[in-house]
């Protein structure tokens, strides 16, 4: 009798540890391998890709003052691309440019962004966790406009002169270069930063004595506002140009490689596309016509320069050279405070594979 009641005592334990089993089956937690995002499947979080362009328009459209970028946003190439997917991109133009954007890269507002030269360099070298993912523009050359019957005819004569420069950007970085080569430096100047618009009219104004930068400056010379005595096209080799990337936060590349490929291979089908001599003159037409630039200054700005190698994506020894002379340019102009290796910064596997992918290698 007294067995009989123990063993009903116990009873209860019996069903409990059935339930606890069961409990356990369903909400166990998953183990390491089953969290890490699978390399070759897009991570199914993601919702939206977030891209960054400065914007260089002179209207109320959005433009990035290029073909190759112009061409991926206008005919909504990366939403075609992403679309099956369900994921919306996001693109965001920047009016400051730069330094605009590396703001909202360090606040983890962005996941790419096509950047001048100086502002990559400024953000590397902030601790922006960035990688270099593919080129987009080189050898963008620059201008130095004048007010017209000054005698104006060299940088010597501008010394301690008003001399207006887009700082924080890859047009800084370009003039440093530019004047370099001469011996000078910025403290030679009494340095005015302005974008282009501001520096377009300081110029008509007479406000300052001379400015530095592209296209735009062309279109005030032909008005005879300005004249334009040199330009980087009589630097020593890339001294004044400027050049651009698509760099991307490291954490959305290490957690979505297959979209980081597929974003990749995109801007290297537009990069192809835009190579193609029968496509040049629509190339032309398109950005200027977004840009509300006038087509015939922005071919004039182009004029011998071959988009092939203008717009080509390869991470080269010349491109990186480039970058890795900016960022000693920067330093010495005191733009960055630290210096970063520029080969561990460049990640060349997007572009090499996406060549393959794609069968481009014989392309650039």
């Amino acid at each position: 009798m007294a067995n009989s009641i123990k063993n009903r005592k116990y009873f209860w334990v019996i069903p409990l540890l059935i339930v606890l089993i069961i409990l356990f089956v369903i909400f166990k937690p998953k183990n390491l391998s089953e969290k890490t995002v699978n390399s070759n499947q897009p991570a199914s979080h993601v919702s939206v890709i977030r891209i960054a362009v400065p914007d260089l328009s002179s209207s109320d459209r959005h433009s990035s003052g290029t073909a190759l970028i112009d061409n991926i946003y206008l005919n909504k190439l990366l939403e075609k691309e992403f679309d099956k997917d369900q994921i919306k991109i996001e693109w965001q133009f920047f009016k400051g440019a730069g330094p605009a954007i590396n703001e909202a890269l360090a606040n983890q507002q962005l996941d790419f962004a096509f950047l001048g030269d100086l502002a990559a360099i400024i953000g590397k070298a902030n601790q922006i966790d960035t990688r270099l993912l593919v080129a987009t523009v080189r050898q963008s050359n620059g201008y130095l406009a004048v007010q017209p019957n000054q005698g104006y005819d060299n940088l010597e004569k501008l010394k301690g002169k008003r001399i207006a420069v887009w700082q924080g950007t890859a047009s800084q970085l370009s003039f440093n270069r530019f004047i370099a080569q001469y011996g000078l430096s910025e403290k030679d100047f009494r340095i005015v930063n302005l974008d282009p618009p501001a520096m377009n009219a300081a110029l008509v104004a007479k406000q300052i004595d001379a400015g530095w930068g592209s296209l735009g400056l062309l279109a005030l010379q032909q008005k005879g506002i300005v004249e334009i005595p040199l330009s980087s096209k009589q630097g020593n080799g890339q001294a004044g140009t400027t050049e651009a990337g698509l760099v991307g936060r490291s954490a959305f590349i290490q957690q979505s490689p297959e979209l980081t490929q597929r974003l990749v291979n995109t801007v290297l089908k537009s990069a192809h596309w835009v190579a193609q001599p029968e496509n040049r003159e629509a190339a032309i037409e398109l950005v200027a016509n977004n840009a509300n630039y006038p087509v015939a200054l922005y071919a004039l700005g182009f004029k011998d320069q071959d988009f092939k190698v203008v717009h080509s994506p390869l991470l080269d020894q010349a491109y990186i050279d480039h970058y890795r002379q900016g960022v000693d340019s920067a330093l010495k102009a005191q733009l960055i405070r630290q210096t970063f290796d520029v080969d561990q910064w460049v990640d060349h596997q997007f572009v090499d594979q996406g060549i393959k992918q794609l069968g481009y290698e014989n392309v650039w």
